[in-house]
């Protein structure tokens, strides 16, 4: 038995359209990460790019479960003493980029930072709104809500 490893141009990158529209973000983040590294494939090697390009529609109506939308604080660092600074996901939401909530929360799934880790990360496109400017792509509609009845909220 040899062990398979996929070369980078035999890899077939699909695309995904996902709808966040009342999605939980943790499990949302979770399946992303999976599809950008290319976990769910086969012929999944780590230190190739084998993922997909994913689309997310309505990524401003991702909901949080408990209360994290109010408790939960996002820190962040300015490089000088005393800078840390820190804000929680409604004032995200509610601010002028929704989208960063879902982008951050896969980024922070992803492999730190290397080179393969900002290949995989560069193909997720997020979109607050309902359209997307992808549609050469065909990409295919994956209902992400209906794999588990945990993966959305009412």
């Amino acid at each position: 038995m040899k062990t398979y490893s996929a070369k980078p141009a035999d890899v077939e990158h699909k695309w995904v359209v996902i709808d966040a529209e009342g999605a939980v973000v943790g499990r949302l983040a979770a399946y992303i990460a999976t599809r950008l590294r290319g976990k769910h494939r086969p012929d999944f090697t780590p230190h190739v790019d084998t993922g997909d390009h994913v689309i997310v529609i309505n990524a401003d109506k991702v909901v949080f479960t408990g209360r994290k939308l109010q408790n939960k604080r996002y820190y962040r660092h300015t490089g000088h003493p005393g800078g840390i600074k820190e804000t929680s996901p409604r004032r995200i939401l509610e601010g002028r980029f929704p989208e960063r909530v879902v982008e951050q929360a896969v980024k922070r799934m992803l492999p730190k930072e290397s080179p393969l880790a900002r290949a995989q990360f560069s193909k997720l496109r997020v979109y607050a709104g309902g359209e997307h400017p992808h549609q050469a792509q065909t990409p295919e509609v994956v209902d992400f809500k209906s794999l588990n009845a945990k993966n959305a909220r009412s």
